[in-house]
This record gives structure tokens, sequence and C-alpha cells, in this order.
């Protein structure tokens, strides 16, 4: 592995500050039931016949099980499964970008979920600078919803493509990040949410697994890499102890399966073993109940947040302060973006 390059420093997004001539304001006693409490309810009732967005990336060499993962998190066949290259095949000279949509329904709320696939990342012999594409295509979103958000006369309501999370998969080697991953995540991390996942964990042992974790943490922060979620951007103390313990967690040592196999009288989601069957679930095997419950559980709506205030923004401010106005990111033709959109509902394992 080459030498680590110290971070780079760069200025954290302007946050308006509160005027201090402005008085807190004051909790005035009510005296009678006004209703301001139903508001959630609207909220609920509003989000429920509307739906929302959620877009997810995966990145990560070939056979690190991406499709399996993202499979299992949503217990539906919700992402391209990719097989291993066949001798006839060529790898993509290329990264190429695929999407697949879905629109998934549980508890009379939708979703439409979309999985961007990113074959042929790190598959090269030489791969350098093969995140460029990826970063090309999260822009172009952003540009796509800036477009839209200017017009005179915009829909009333603009969808959504941009990235809200990028899974980025690692080798389960038990020694160090590759130079590609500190370079894909540093430069990626500047623009979308990018939560590190240590791919197929069970090949490692209970210490292998302690050791390897500490150690890609170490390198991210020599390296100035902040993952989601970051630090600058906890809201108060208690965002900050629920977020601490997810810090302290990362990166997740995951196992995905969408096969069913009896264990202690009960069917569960595992993967088959000579020596026993790994439970997906269970978190004594491996920490995807962890992932599963940040990324779906607690913070989704926080990472479509902060993709819109500050990814977003960030993109939005220095397009129209650079260009004094839209123009094209590039004169190239765009790239192709293979999409495909089907409707289904969560499969019950």
């Amino acid at each position: 592995m080459s030498e680590i390059v110290p971070p780079e420093v760069r200025p954290k997004p302007a946050v308006p500050a509160k005027p201090s001539h402005v008085a807190p304001p004051s909790r005035s006693a009510l005296l009678g039931y006004i209703g301001i409490d139903t508001i959630i309810e609207q909220m609920r009732k509003k989000t429920m016949k509307t739906g929302f967005d959620f877009n997810i990336m995966v990145v990560g060499q070939s056979g690190l099980g991406k499709s399996t993962l993202v499979n299992t998190l949503f217990k539906s066949q919700v992402s391209r499964r990719s097989t291993s290259w066949s001798r006839d095949e060529k790898i993509p000279k290329t990264v190429e970008i695929k999407s697949v949509s879905h629109v998934i329904e549980e508890g009379g709320v939708k979703m439409k979920l979309t999985v961007i696939d990113t074959p042929g990342f790190g598959d090269q012999i030489n791969n350098e600078n093969c995140w460029e594409p990826i970063s090309k295509y999260i822009n172009e979103q952003y540009e796509k919803f800036l477009k839209e958000e200017v017009n005179i006369a915009r829909k009333k309501r603009i969808p959504d493509t941009r990235v809200h999370c990028c899974l980025y998969f690692i080798s389960p080697t038990g020694h160090s990040l590759r130079q590609l991953d500190i370079e894909f995540m540093k430069h990626l991390s500047r623009v979308v949410n990018i939560i590190p996942v240590i791919a197929k964990s069970d090949t490692l042992t209970l210490d292998e697994k302690t050791e390897f974790k500490q150690k890609v943490r170490k390198e991210l922060e020599a390296c100035g890499i902040e993952c989601y979620p970051q630090k600058e951007f906890d809201e108060d103390m208690e965002d900050k102890s629920d977020n601490d313990k997810i810090r302290e967690a990362m990166p997740f040592a995951v196992v995905g399966s969408d096969k069913e196999y009896q264990a202690n009288a009960k069917r569960i989601l595992g993967r088959k073993t000579p020596w026993g069957v790994v439970e997906v679930e269970n978190p004594n095997h491996c920490e995807f109940s962890l992932l599963r419950d940040f990324m779906i559980r607690s913070h989704l709506q926080d990472l479509k947040e902060v993709t819109h205030n500050i990814h977003y923004e960030t993109y939005r401010a220095k397009r129209l302060n650079d260009n004094g106005g839209l123009h094209p990111i590039s004169s190239s033709v765009p790239m192709p973006i293979k999409h495909t959109q089907v409707m289904c509902k969560p499969t019950k394992f």
C-alpha cells in the first residue's frame, strides 16, 4: 500500500449564525386544547398518500455480495443480481452505472426505492480515477434537481433522483484498506453520504474482524475521511450520543443472504457452512441488524435531509456562484444509464 497522504483541509459548510439581538421565544401556557399535536398525524397521512423516494448506491469490486446484501436489507429482490464474468464475456473497460427502481409498500407506506449499481468498479488492472464516472453521475443528479428547481413553472413535486446513501463494500482482507478504497472515499465523501461495510465478514475470525475494523477506522481518520454520520452535523447532545455509538461500530461487518434455514426450531436467514449456519440477523454472528436499524429504522430521513441540506446545497451554491447561471456541466454527451422500474412488495422470509 502506498504512503498515506495527509488530509486535505476543506472549509465546513457555512451555517447561518443566529442574530444576537433576537430573544428566544417564550413558552406560553395554554388555556385549553388547540390541536397542535395533530400535525404529526397530518404529516403521516400525507406521507402515506404521496409516498417518498430513497436512492441507494452500492460500490465495490465484483463478488462481494452487493446485490445480495441490498436484497436482504429490503427483504425483496430489489437489486440486479450480477453473475461472475464468463470466459466469453469481456469485463467492462469503464465503470458502468445501472439503476433499477421498485415501489415497496409496508404498513400502508409506499417507498420508491432506486438501487444504483456500479459494475466494473475496481475490476481493472489499472483502477486509476475509476471513481470519476460515479462522481459525475452523482453531480448529474444534483444538476437535474437544480434545473427543475429554478424553472418558473416547476413541478409540484420534483422527481428526486439524488443519491441519498452510498454503501461502500470493503474486501475482508483482514490487513488494511487498499489505496483504491482510500481514494474513492476521500473524493466521494464530499458529495454523498458514504457508509462503509466489510463484505462477507464471516470469512474472518472474531479477533481478525475486531482488529480489521480498528485498522480501517484509524486509516480513515488519518486520511481525514468522514463517513456518514459526520460529527460536524450532530444537532444536539442526544444526536451526538446516538451517532457516536454508530461511528464506533463502523465499518459494519456484514453478511447477506436471502436463503432460509431451520435453526433452533425457527426459520432464519443465513449462510450455511460445514461448521453450521451463519445467522444474518443474529448480532452475535454479524452486524447486519445494526446496519439495517441504523440505515432504515433510525436514520433514513436524516440521510435524505443531509443530502438535501448539505451535499445538494453545497453543489447548488458552487454551481450558481461559479457559473453565474445554469449551463450544462460539460459539453460531453451524458453517460448512458440503464434504468428499469418494477412494482414489488417486501418478501416475507
